[in-house]
């Protein structure tokens, strides 16, 4: 088996895992849901094909909306934020050329850069996933608190992960 495709697998398992059984179960005064289960997404390489990101991010999507009895709510986000991953891509870094399977992680785009492409979609990603939720526009302010706090809590936890597990270049 491809030494990449058994590492996206453990990444997806595992991120599953710890989004189904921790982060699902805490409850953050209401407004905060954090979500790093878009790390898996996050973190796929840059030159995958289109439509396998697309089919790979309604996976995980459907996965967590299996799990959190929602309804296909993560499964729209989550193809959302796969949709607008390249764009953002290459909105941020298109001064760097990425070869093979290169993954925008910390090694290659820093921490900044990795900071600003999460922060980015996961807003975009929390921002649909919210209105879709409520699908009225009645309560506007709770919503955006919702979205700006749980995107902070979701970028943070997602920048821990990866910092955590990232290897240190020689």
């Amino acid at each position: 088996m491809n030494n990449l495709l058994l590492k996206n697998i453990i990444r997806f398992v595992l991120l599953i895992l710890v989004q189904v059984f921790l982060l699902n179960k805490m409850n953050l005064s209401g407004y905060i849901n954090p979500y790093a289960y878009l790390l898996f997404i996050l973190l796929l390489p840059v030159n995958i094909n289109r439509s396998g990101l697309l089919i790979l991010a309604f996976f995980t999507g459907l996965t967590i909306d299996l799990f959190g009895n929602t309804l296909g709510l993560h499964a729209a986000a989550t193809v959302l934020l796969a949709f607008l991953r390249p764009r953002v891509i290459n909105l941020f870094f298109s001064n760097i050329e990425f070869t093979g399977d290169d993954e925008p992680g910390l090694p290659i785009i820093g921490v900044g850069g990795f900071f600003r492409y999460a922060l980015v979609l996961v807003f975009v990603h929390h921002a649909f996933l919210f209105f879709l939720e409520i699908f009225s526009f009645s309560n506007f302010p709770d919503t955006l608190y919702r979205i700006i706090f749980s995107t902070l809590v979701s970028t943070l936890v997602i920048m821990i992960i990866v910092l955590l597990f990232t290897r240190k270049s020689k």
